[in-house]
């Protein structure tokens, strides 16, 4: 061989081997992708558990002042939005992914809950609840699936 047939020669991927990469890629993505998305579902239901027992802890609070769970909601009514923490998951202001409502509020009882909106909609888990007694539940879950396996 000589030096001019050396410094022609070309070196690199062919098609070929390009697109085998690329087609190991997209298979390795096309499994990823989805588990990735179901761990930011856990991830902003495990955010928002964390909010309901921390309404739950406002709710507390309130019964500690006024002696009743009556009127936490807004305008002092008794269900609905929470006058006495955040309306919504996550807390700080974000896009919604829940939306917390307070639930059958009584004298001496309450019923929390956290309704999946937004990209959270089709949640395995339903809605979150959570009670004065701290028992947590789920509503609307998919068949199957437990409160142990969302909270």
């Amino acid at each position: 061989m000589n030096n001019s047939t050396a410094a022609t020669q070309q070196h690199g991927f062919n098609l070929i081997e390009l697109m085998i990469v690329i087609a190991i890629v997209g298979i390795i993505a096309a499994f990823a992708y989805p588990s990735y998305q179901r761990q930011l579902q856990d991830t902003r239901r495990a955010d928002c558990s964390g909010a309901l027992v921390g309404l739950g802890n406002a709710m507390e609070r309130f019964y500690s002042v006024n002696g009743s769970y009556l009127g936490a909601a807004a305008g002092g009514a008794n269900t609905g939005a929470p006058a006495v923490f955040s309306t919504s998951c996550p807390i700080d202001g974000n896009t919604a992914t829940y939306n917390i409502t307070i639930q059958a509020a009584t004298t001496s009882t309450y019923m929390l809950n956290a309704a999946p909106t937004g990209v959270q909609t089709d949640d395995q888990c339903g809605t979150l609840s959570y009670s004065n007694t701290g028992v947590k539940g789920v509503v609307g879950a998919d068949a199957g699936v437990t409160w142990q396996d969302c909270w």
